[in-house]
């Protein structure tokens, strides 16, 4: 059996994930951002749930997925991720 607990770890670990979406889903709604306006709350969630964009996961919460979109299509958003990404590149950054 210790040939499957990757992969066991692996599922407990995704619905683990699944678990706290839906929570983050019903906690949003049919909202634009979780709450009401625009905050660094949201901004810092977006950046948080980008890391699943690969892992098909999102696409389980069109709410979810939309309000990745909305945020990383924010000019705050863009700056900060901007900002970031010169830390590691060594470049200016862009915007």
């Amino acid at each position: 059996m210790p040939q499957f607990q990757p992969l066991i770890q692996t599922f407990l670990i995704e619905d683990r994930i699944r678990e706290r979406l839906g929570e983050l889903s019903s906690r949003l709604g049919d909202g634009d951002w979780l709450d009401g306006a625009f905050n660094a709350g949201d901004l810092l969630m977006v950046a948080v749930l980008r890391w699943l964009k690969g892992s098909g996961i999102l696409d389980e919460y069109p709410n979810i997925s939309a309000y990745v979109a909305r945020g990383e299509a924010r000019p705050a958003f863009k700056r900060a991720f901007d900002a970031q990404l010169a830390v590691f590149t060594g470049k200016p950054p862009t915007g």
